[in-house]
């Protein structure tokens, strides 16, 4: 077994997945795949299947969920799954090549080797790094970071971000069941969270890129529920008891 996970969620990817695989398994890091299916009628599952069979067996792996989920209960699904099969180092990532696998090796370096708990692939850290995007959703996206700034005081400049590498003591201290966003709220609230409780998070810059094959996700409502999301993460933020991790316990 590898001593990290690239967990991808997936919808209607058939486009995409099994390139993503190749060039995830290209990297030069010790990594399995877990995809997670919410039962793309467009055989996403069937050409996971088909690999997991053949070329990758034993580090490719799967689970379909029937019909649409939600990001956020995909993702605490594949936590839950890497936990219990003791995984290191757990990671985010679209299926679309949003997310650019050669980042994956800056994303675990700064985890394993520079002793951050989490990091973040951030689009905004070093100014406005998406390509291919409308410019009314880069706007969009760019300040709801900031809004997200301004209302937690929580400095990460780009808390929406999907592309994260977590050490698993983050994700054991986290009580994922009380995890309660499925969208871009899902992303900033795992995030807060992790700072909530104490726990270090690195921004490491990297190039967002459009998807160039398949279809969206996004959606007017995700943003909203971000939106909203941010006012009661901050209200938690006064009334509601963290998780703490000890002074010995910290880097």
């Amino acid at each position: 077994m590898s001593e990290s996970v690239v967990i991808i969620p997936t919808y209607n990817e058939k486009e995409n997945i099994e390139k993503i695989v190749k060039a995830v398994f290209s990297q030069p890091i010790d990594c399995d795949i877990l995809v997670i299916d919410d039962g793309s009628p467009d055989g996403t599952g069937d050409i996971v299947k088909r690999l997991a069979a053949s070329e990758w067996q034993g580090r490719l792996h799967l689970l379909e969920r029937s019909g649409k989920q939600g990001l956020g209960t995909a993702y605490i699904t594949g936590f839950k799954w890497a936990l219990k099969n003791g995984y290191d180092y757990i990671f985010e990532m679209d299926a679309d090549f949003s997310h650019d696998p050669d980042d994956l090796p800056r994303l675990l370096h700064a985890v394993k080797d520079e002793g951050y708990d989490v990091s973040v692939g951030s689009r905004y850290v070093t100014g406005v790094n998406v390509v291919n995007w409308p410019i009314g959703r880069v706007l969009m996206s760019y300040f709801a970071s900031c809004y997200v700034r301004i209302v937690t005081g929580f400095d990460v400049r780009d808390t929406t971000a999907g592309f994260v590498c977590w050490s698993r003591r983050v994700l054991e201290t986290i009580p994922l069941d009380k995890v309660r966003f499925k969208g871009y709220a899902f992303q900033i609230e795992m995030k807060f969270t992790a700072y909530k409780i104490g726990f270090k998070i690195k921004e490491v810059p990297v190039i967002f890129v459009n998807r160039c094959e398949g279809t969206s996700k996004m959606s007017g409502g995700i943003f909203s529920e971000a939106l909203f999301g941010v006012l009661r993460l901050r209200l938690d933020g006064w009334f509601r008891h963290y998780p703490k991790i000890s002074d010995s316990e910290k880097h």
